[in-house]
């Protein structure tokens, strides 16, 4: 299983156990009832087959993550002791049972299990257990559903402030850039107990990139909430935001499709913004369209009294501080990208088209590299869980100049850095041989 697989399955334990590891406080009663509540759901579990998790498993997962300090490493999968071997379903028998079920929509299971031994579809001596393939199918949306009964809705406000953080984008106006007319979005988080607007700004994109800025912006301003509300959309299902989230202790949330009732306040807040910003806007850049945001913030609504609370958004969210997690020192370093690579036999490895050295150790390996898109010199290497520093670009000038052991065909000196001394070049004349 790859890095990458791994950190997926670790985000979704987190998020299946943060109700009970986000310090926030459950009395006996309500700890059962969410219990139940997450043995009685089906989830969509990452790289499985299964669609139920039992109460000793989520215990597990409690007691590993909480006995490792809330480190996410911890949630990782242990390695298949099948490893290699191949599934019930694998991507061919998965295909094969889609466009089956789309030909023959009335069948059951069985007699579409039936029907392809018939077609010669299986692979001789295949039995696929009718359970496997009926969870198989109804994940793809491709079995018969039953009416629903009309939904439960009720409303609902966080306890405290940074409970929950809803977050969206709205559609902006159009700003002048370099000369050009460029449609802007505006990326805001609102506290759910005081209707606080963590931050909130204009951007020119709706992608990751840019909601990854304004999350790191809101979480060095106002600390860490314990959840993140946010829809379906392509930026809110990144697995850097993912990755981030749960690194962080924080758990992200999406609305259910086509039902984004559950955002209804900062939905609010935006109305708001059109008619007391954008409303009669002329076009303008910008930096002068935050400004106008920010000024209208700060100094109108997060001061007015809110009609739903009975105080301003500024004085409720700081009426009870004690409760705010304050974000870590390295908060920039839970923004990273992370690509995978393999090392050289000449210990080389390429990313954004630069030659960087890795450590010896690490030739042939398949590793983690870490790093800023802004500042893509700073590239840490992780291999195994494991940090091994961060990689030095190649220099073949000094390369050619380092002496290397005879017998193990490795450098003496590992980095092309570690050949200057004193602000000169150190070429080892005068030592012995």
């Amino acid at each position: 299983m790859t890095e990458e697989q791994k950190i997926e399955i670790a985000t979704f334990r987190f998020g299946v156990i943060a109700d009970f590891v986000n310090g926030a406080r459950l009395y006996r009663k309500e700890k059962r009832r969410l219990i139940k509540e997450k043995c009685d759901r089906k989830w969509e579990i990452p790289y499985s087959e299964k669609t139920r998790i039992s109460n000793s498993t989520l215990f597990r997962w409690i007691r590993l993550y909480e006995a490792s300090g809330g480190r996410l490493e911890s949630l990782y999968p242990r390695d298949r002791s099948d490893q290699g071997k191949s599934r019930s379903l694998n991507e061919e028998i998965s295909q094969t049972l889609i466009r089956m079920r789309t030909e023959m929509v009335d069948a059951t299971v069985p007699q579409l299990l039936v029907e392809m031994k018939k077609r010669r579809l299986l692979p001789p001596g295949k039995d696929l257990p009718i359970a496997t393939v009926y969870r198989f199918l109804h994940r793809q949306g491709c079995m018969d559903k039953k009416a629903s009964p009309p939904e439960d809705r009720r409303k609902f406000e966080a306890e405290l402030p940074n409970d929950i953080w809803q977050s969206d984008v709205m559609h902006g106006p159009q700003v002048i850039v370099d000369g050009k007319r460029r449609k802007s979005y505006l990326i805001a988080f609102m506290d759910d107990h005081s209707r606080l607007v963590p931050y909130g700004s204009f951007y020119l994109s709706e992608t990751i990139g840019s909601f990854l800025k304004a999350l790191e912006k809101a979480l060095l301003k106002r600390g860490l909430p314990r959840k993140l509300y946010v829809d379906n959309g392509p930026a809110f299902r990144s697995k850097k935001l993912e990755y981030a989230t749960a690194a962080l202790g924080i758990a992200l949330i999406h609305s259910r499709p086509y039902k984004p009732e559950g955002r209804g306040k900062i939905e609010r807040f935006f109305r708001e913004v059109r008619k007391a910003i954008l409303a009669g806007l002329t076009i303008q850049s910008l930096e002068d369209l935050n400004r106008l945001f920010e000024k209208w913030l700060n100094e109108v609504y997060h001061q007015r009294k809110h009609g739903g609370t009975g105080m301003s958004p500024f004085k409720r969210f700081t009426t009870k501080m004690e409760c705010i997690r304050t974000p870590p020192t390295n908060l920039t370093d839970y923004f990273r990208k992370r690509v995978q690579r393999t090392v050289a036999k000449d210990r080389t490895v390429v990313l954004e088209g630069k030659l960087y050295e890795a450590p010896v150790p690490l030739i042939k390996k398949r590793v983690m590299l870490i790093y800023h898109e802004n500042t893509p010199e700073q590239v840490e290497v992780v291999w195994e869980q494991k940090s091994y520093g961060f990689l030095v670009p190649v220099d073949l000038n000094v390369n050619c100049r380092v002496r290397r052991n005879k017998n193990s065909g490795t450098e003496l000196q590992t980095t092309s850095a570690s050949l200057y001394e004193g602000g000169c070049l150190w070429t080892g004349e005068g030592e012995n041989e």
